[in-house]
């Protein structure tokens, strides 16, 4: 009977704690999809699919010449406006000195430090809009998040990129260094592992060290029953694909 009992368990649970090696499927620890936050054309591609990208690296720029003209007009409008607060601060000055020697009116000492109010929200402004063009410009040029691989490259020079409720998808990128064997299995089996805990992640009969990272909670229904998804991240120095088959070795 006892016999007949694991039997069944086996069949209903082929991934049981007492078997050797659990199958997995290697996935991303980490995939981004990249778009510009401006629109314009794409001037170049600097990436293909399979390299190999540093954190800051300019993966893609559009063309900037209407974004350096904003930031040029900025910056003449800042110097303009910088004068303009200098003489009415000198104008203050002069004001506020001969208003103490009760040469001009209150009146007038209340309209130049007016002047000087203006003087100075225009050129707050006028900066703020500098920042905004600047960061515009910075953002013609896509850049990487963090050390990765290209995984998928959607964009080629030309293409018109526009901004929106839906941003266009230009570039995929996968972390490097590390990868996931994601796992499926049963609710005693999950019970029975923890966060940090040691495994071993087999791939093509070479064997990487790794620990859990990721315990289910909800389940996926298959026709044996209910199974929970399980990760375990690795760090690896070879470049592996997502899908390839793993085998785990648990505690």
């Amino acid at each position: 009977m006892k016999k007949w009992i694991v039997f069944c368990i086996a069949a209903l649970f082929p991934q049981t704690l007492w078997a050797a090696d659990i199958q997995a499927i290697l996935q991303w620890s980490q995939r981004v999809e990249l778009s510009t936050s401006v629109s314009g054309i794409v001037q170049t591609v600097n990436v293909e699919v399979g390299d190999m990208v540093k954190k800051g690296q300019v993966l893609l720029s559009l063309d900037n010449k209407s974004y350096q003209a904003r930031v040029a007009e900025s910056r003449s409008e800042i110097t303009r406006l910088n004068a303009e607060w200098e003489e009415d601060k000198r104008d203050l000055d002069r004001v506020l000195e001969l208003h103490e020697r009760t040469v001009v009116s209150t009146t007038e000492l209340d309209q130049a430090r007016l002047r000087m109010v203006r003087s100075q929200s225009m050129l707050d402004e006028a900066r703020a809009r500098l920042q905004l063009n600047q960061k515009a410009l910075d953002d013609t040029s896509l850049r990487a998040p963090f050390e990765a691989v290209v995984v998928i490259r959607q964009a080629e020079p030309g293409l018109s990129v526009a901004t929106g409720l839906q941003p266009q998808m230009l570039l995929t990128l996968a972390k490097s260094g590390e990868m996931i064997a994601r796992m499926h299995l049963s609710s005693s089996q999950v019970d029975a592992l923890k966060i940090g805990q040691t495994v071993s992640v087999s791939i093509a009969g070479k064997n990487h060290t790794g620990k859990i990272k990721m315990l289910g909670l909800e389940p996926t229904e298959i026709k044996e029953g209910s199974v929970y998804p399980v990760d375990a991240l690795f760090p690896s120095k070879e470049l592996l694909r997502a899908g390839t088959p793993a085998l785990v070795k648990l505690p």
